[in-house]
């Protein structure tokens, strides 16, 4: 696998509270997160979120494992972090109502792993055709899915932050969790909102064409979203199916 990252602050925004992960030791397992919440703690939640989820996957499975227990696990993991960012958040008041997304992809022998709750996203680019594979947890994404707004009204609509399922703001976890065959020259695409609020499919999908450098496209698509006004944190991660990572922050 080929692997590149970049996470941006943007151009408004004074403190990045995305995260991500790239760790391919022994399984391949990659994310994204977009920390919500006052007073820095939008920063601590993204964190607390990538490395229990990291440290939790990366302890329990190896290659050996059947379907299910991975789910299994991935699910312990996301728990585990749900729980350690929600009991911070009662007993630190300046953690008080913190929150994140976490969009995460595990690649165990070409067999994909989808763990995700939030907004942030993940496509499948396959044989040119661009696939969003994770559904928003937003209150625009059910406006969508409902028919009362089109995709492109949904990027401008004035509650396109308002997400309805997040790690850590509820004792009781909710995680889409999923799976899928990796096929040959398949690339994934995980990001956070800061990108797809600004760029839209066609132009995600040009962007991962025109360069076969991983990294280059991560760079060209952060750079759309901050000439669009870098309003929000910008986190841009892409995996393709060949046989060296690189990462920008």
């Amino acid at each position: 696998m080929i692997a590149a990252a970049i996470t941006d602050v943007g151009k408004v925004r004074e403190i990045n509270e995305d995260n991500y992960c790239i760790d391919e030791n022994q399984v391949g397992l990659y994310m994204v997160a977009d920390g919500m919440g006052g007073h820095k703690s939008g920063e601590v939640a993204s964190s607390i979120a990538i490395n229990i989820i990291k440290e939790h996957i990366t302890h329990y499975l190896t290659e050996e494992f059947q379907e299910q227990s991975v789910k299994g696990v991935i699910f312990e993991a996301f728990n585990r972090a749900n729980k350690e960012i929600y009991n911070r958040s009662k007993e630190d008041f300046d953690c008080e109502g913190m929150g994140t997304t976490v969009t995460m992809v595990l690649i165990i022998d070409k067999r994909v792993y989808i763990g995700h709750i939030g907004d942030s996203r993940a496509y499948l680019l396959r044989e040119e055709v661009l696939q969003q594979i994770t559904e928003d947890h937003s209150l625009v994404a059910e406006l969508v899915r409902n028919g009362s707004i089109t995709e492109r009204e949904a990027m401008r609509h004035p509650q396109k932050n308002i997400i309805t399922r997040s790690l850590g703001t509820d004792e009781n976890l909710k995680v889409d969790i999923f799976s899928m065959d990796l096929n040959k020259g398949d690339i994934l695409i995980l990001c956070t909102d800061g990108l797809t609020n600004f760029v839209d499919k066609e132009e995600l999908k040009k962007a991962v064409l025109e360069e076969d450098d991983c990294f280059e496209s991560c760079s060209n698509l952060v750079s759309l979203a901050n000439q669009r006004g870098g309003y929000d944190n910008i986190t841009v991660l892409i995996v393709k199916d060949q046989p060296t990572f690189t990462e920008g922050r």
